[in-house]
């Protein structure tokens, strides 16, 4: 059969005929099998795509009802597995997945030349577009977005394949375009060259003129430089020239002589293909133009230890490198479960972690089978089934050859007008041939010509000792890098000596710098710094100045033989310093996220700033960060800096960095630091209160929290709210309820006034649980959406796992046991390493469903990786009791309650001690005594200040219970310990 979804849903025999699957709900059901042909789509999704967020009670039975009529019409093809279904069909029986393989195909064609046959492959994709994608779904997909996406990249490269071949004039099209798309700047590029194309040379210039006032009025934002290339053309009355490839943002300059490479990387099917050649060579920039926007790019080059490559590539994907709990982390299986589909791969600048990278891409492409990788480096990775495209240097012999049109095309950006003519060609192939055609050394020796002729260059340069080692041909490792070396040494010694200070200052920056961190650190008012940039030493991209990693590394060899390194790394980590306290109040605001980005573009700054600075600097800086680590996902940045910090005396005045830095060591630090970590924090007034926050998360309540908790803050709003917050959770675990749900109200408003988005989701999350002990189903979810909202702004990935987490638990109470699992599993990929509680709600689902081998498996891993919090160990163990109970195990079932009532005996944790009640009510049961097990059950409702409503535990307990004592003495054992105060009801459970 045939299936569309590229507009109304539509299926079709292998005859042709027209197949009817029913009304609106089954053809929304099909729609979602079919986004995933072969795939297991869950019941819960199938739920959501249905009814949104409130689905009605009888959404699972409706689901299965849609499903059996897509079965009978289909003849079996949609198949039951596991907590989910299945349509087994193949991805090329679907339009929308045609779609996308053609339009890859298309636009690979193009990068490969082969105008035609891409224009023929490109309309065949758009031509299978019926209408709006996924019309039938009735709550809509994010992958509609996603194929909205590639059908104008489509049309984009379909235009673009008609003007390079000159398939008549899509003047009146890309107009019709720009006016449904005003802001993709591509189609007024393309339109502005199709006028020109077509001769109408001023109807280009205007068309120029209103995309530029348009963008400016709209964004405040310059013409892209493909746009303002097109219009360059236009004003030199320039042929127009076919472009194959769309420069990404960040680059900045044309792309000269590597057709023949782009062609042969697009013919090429190897899952791993490594661009290896020397250094200078252009290994990146080929990567970056055959890429385009269709890969994930991963810069290696500011990597310096092997087992940062894989938080590098995370970074890249936009995922947390770890969460905020202690013990270990695996990033290598975080990336496993992101990269499992249709991805190509960029590893750039690999040689210095090649070991590393090796052994990381072997992984990925073992266990993700639609991976693709392609990797630069000066050294092949070494890998079965590596395919080698070695980049040689581009020729150089003659006036028309690569090496010289790329000198020709960087000499005219900084001397307009220049050409290569007959007075100049000769010394242009001599400066050519004499760098060996290495493009780094080529565009670096064009930029002199701000200040020498042709001539002189090369007269410099082949006459200069120093380059005599570029024309020898010796391609050894060692020689490759003195070669490059020296194209960066000449280029020195064409500095005067302010710029030459500059440079060697400028490279104490990790990943780039703002104009005014270079102010501030190196002494530059800008001036300098922009002879800089126009000597192509140092580059603008995106208003942060950067400087070539090879330069880089030259310029720090200078900047240690004039004896500035010292003091030059003591400015930069002040600077930084500095910048972390101004953003650390203002990441508890309305003006969190803008922040976070600040903080996050200076990361690898913040990073080097930690590592060179001295001790008190260092400490100073982890606290100071401490909101930035946890909101951005980047604790685990930090562990190893933090672990260390912690070595020798405690500095005076230090102590909450002494503290922040307990936090955030990795490995966790001994029982003496947190032990010294509670008296410093119970005894002093904190000055950064995300890291109060943070240590209440860790090391858990106080043990006398109303003698503590009122002269820990200060009174900013956003401390006050935390303090509402604290006091309301610690009435919450305390078994006040009430009490804490209107202080949770109190502090969520307080976080809603200041616009602070980790504060309003964690008072929601907390509001929406204590509603779910009420059995407020309804409002529960609602308080839980909106809090899954700001944390998914914020990119919290751990506490969107912990929220699912706590919605898991509630729908186990609402009888809900496949939307439950399907909680928890999704909490699990998303926590940075196996969680205790995700695993621990799984196993509670298996042992409810039955499925005791599964469920001891579960739980004894949930209670193996549990990490030390006392509420997740009590969790655990009593998890394990029940599931002896039901084993017929007593004597164990016993042990495991006694152990975890010994975890939490304590009124604090009051909340977490009424479920270890429950448990041990169960015990009791097993034991014969229903009055007993009544009575604990009352108990646990004045332990926690309120009943929980569906329990199926506590339900199969009070009906065992009844049964032996009868409903008359159940009521008044289970009354009187209901009626118990908090002390007594204490005292009682521990007996």
């Amino acid at each position: 059969m045939r299936f569309s979804v590229l507009g109304p849903v539509e299926v079709r025999s292998a005859d042709g005929e027209v197949v009817h699957v029913g009304g609106p709900r089954p053809r929304a059901v099909l729609v979602m099998l079919l986004l995933t042909p072969g795939r297991v789509v869950g019941l819960d999704r199938l739920i959501a795509g249905q009814y949104g967020d409130d689905p009605p009670a009888e959404a699972a039975n409706a689901v299965q009802s849609q499903v059996s009529r897509l079965r009978r019409a289909l003849g079996g093809l949609v198949e039951f597995s596991g907590g989910g279904y299945r349509i087994a069909v193949e991805p090329d029986d679907v339009d929308s997945h045609v779609f996308e393989r053609l339009a890859l195909d298309g636009r690979r064609l193009l990068a490969a030349g082969r105008v035609a046959d891409a224009a023929a492959v490109l309309r065949e994709a758009l031509g299978l577009w019926r209408g709006p994608a996924l019309a039938d779904l009735p709550h809509g997909d994010a992958r509609v977005a996603r194929l909205e996406e590639v059908r104008l990249a489509a049309t984009e490269d379909l235009v673009e394949a008609e003007i390079a071949s000159s398939d008549g004039s899509p003047v009146a099209r890309l107009r019709s375009l720009v006016e449904r798309h005003p802001l993709r700047e591509r189609f007024r590029e393309q339109l502005v060259r199709a006028l020109h194309a077509d001769g109408r040379t001023a109807e280009a210039l205007a068309e120029f003129e209103d995309a530029r006032r348009f963008l400016a009025d709209e964004l405040g934002a310059d013409p892209t430089p493909g746009l303002a290339a097109a219009h360059l053309a236009v004003l030199r009355a320039e042929e127009p020239a076919p472009v194959v490839r769309r420069v990404p943002p960040a680059q900045f300059t044309s792309f000269v002589g590597r057709d023949d490479e782009v062609a042969r990387l697009a013919a090429e099917r190897a899952r791993l293909i490594t661009v290896s050649g020397p250094g200078g060579t252009g290994k990146t920039r080929l990567a970056v133009e055959f890429a385009g926007r269709d890969a994930c790019f991963v810069d290696l080059s500011a990597v310096d230890a092997a087992d940062a490559v894989p938080l590098a590539v995370l970074a890249a994907l936009g995922l947390r490198a770890s969460g905020f709990r202690p013990g270990p982390t695996d990033p290598v299986e975080r990336l496993v479960a992101a990269l499992d589909h249709d991805l190509l791969l960029v590893l750039d600048n690999c040689e210095h972690v090649v070991a590393a990278v090796a052994a990381l891409v072997r992984t990925l492409l073992a266990r993700c089978p639609r991976l693709r990788v392609l990797a630069t480096s000066r050294e092949p990775l070494g890998l079965t089934g590596e395919t080698l495209l070695p980049l040689e240097p581009l020729a150089a012999a003659t006036p028309d050859s690569p090496a010289v049109r790329l000198f020709a095309d960087r000499a005219a950006a900084v001397r307009p007008g220049f050409r290569v003519d007959h007075d100049t060609a000769d010394a242009v192939v001599a400066v050519c041939s004499a760098l060996d055609g290495l493009p780094l050394a080529i565009e670096l020796a064009a930029a002199r010509l701000r200040q020498f002729t042709v001539a002189e260059i090369a007269g410099r340069l082949v006459g200069h000792g120093r380059f005599r080692l570029l024309s020898r041909g010796d391609r050894t490792a060692a020689e490759r890098h003195r070669t490059l070396h020296a194209v960066v040494a000449w280029s020195w010694d064409l500095l005067d000596e302010r710029e030459r200070v500059l440079a060697r200052r400028f490279s104490v920056f990790a990943g780039g710098a703002s104009l005014a961190a270079v102010e501030e650190v190196c002494g530059d008012e800008g001036e300098v710094l922009a002879d800089l940039v126009d000597r192509s030493l140092v580059t603008l991209v995106d208003g942060r100045y950067r400087m070539f990693h090879t330069i880089r590394l030259f310029c720090a060899q200078r900047l240690a033989e004039a004896g500035e390194e010292e003091e030059l790394r003591r400015r930069h980590a002040a600077h930084y310093l500095a910048l972390a306290q101004r953003a650390d109040p203002r990441l508890r605001g309305a003006d969190q996220l803008t922040w976070l980005a600040r903080l996050s573009a200076e990361h690898d700054n913040l990073m080097a700033a930690l590592r060179w600075a001295d001790r008190e600097t260092a400490m100073r800086l982890v606290a100071a960060l401490a909101a930035y680590w946890w909101l951005s996902g980047r604790r685990g940045d930090v562990g190893e800096v933090a672990a260390a910090l912690l070595a020798g005396d405690l500095p005076p005045g230090l102590e909450e960095e002494y503290v922040s830095c307990v936090v955030h060591a990795s490995p966790r630090p001994a029982a003496e630091h947190w032990d010294r970590a509670r008296r410093l924090v119970e005894s002093r007034e904190m000055r950064y209160p995300f890291g109060l926050a943070l240590w209440g998360m860790v090391a858990g309540p106080p043990d006398d929290p109303a003698a503590d908790a009122g002269k820990l803050l200060g009174d900013d709003p956003w401390n006050a709210a935390l303090s509402r917050f604290s006091a309301a959770l610690l009435a919450v675990l305390g078994g006040r309820v009430a009490d804490g749900e209107r202080g949770m109200r109190e502090a969520l408003d307080g976080f809603r006034a200041l616009g602070e988005r980790w504060g309003t989701a964690q008072a929601l999350d907390w509001l929406a649980q204590i509603a779910g002990w009420r059995g407020e189903w309804s409002s529960a979810h609602k308080r839980w959406a909106a809090a899954l909202e700001l944390y998914e702004q914020l990119g919290a990935t751990e506490e969107c796992a912990e929220l699912r987490c706590h919605r898991g638990r509630c729908l186990v109470r609402q009888g809900d046991l496949d939307a439950a699992q399907a909680e928890f599993t999704r909490a699990a990929a998303l926590f940075a390493r196996p969680a205790a509680e995700a695993v621990l709600g799984l196993g509670e689902v298996a042992r409810l469903r039955g499925d005791l081998k599964a469920a001891g498996d579960l739980l004894g891993q949930a209670y193996a990786e549990e990490g030390g919090a006392e509420w997740m160990t009590a969790r655990a163990l009593t998890a394990l009791g029940r599931l002896a109970e039901l084993s017929g195990d007593h004597v164990e079932a016993v042990r495991r309650h006694d152990e975890a009532l010994a975890v939490v005996r304590t009124p604090v944790l009051a909340a977490e001690l009424a479920g270890v009640v429950e448990g041990r009510a169960g015990a009791a049961l097993s034991d014969g005594s229903g009055e007993r097990a009544a009575l604990l059950l009352g108990v646990a409702v004045a332990l926690r200040g309120t009943a929980k409503a569906g329990d199926p535990d506590v339900a199969r307990v009070a009906a065992g219970a009844r049964e032996l004592t009868g409903a008359e003495v159940f009521a008044e054992a289970y009354a009187r310990g209901a009626a118990m105060s908090r002390d007594e009801a204490v005292a009682v459970a521990g007996v």
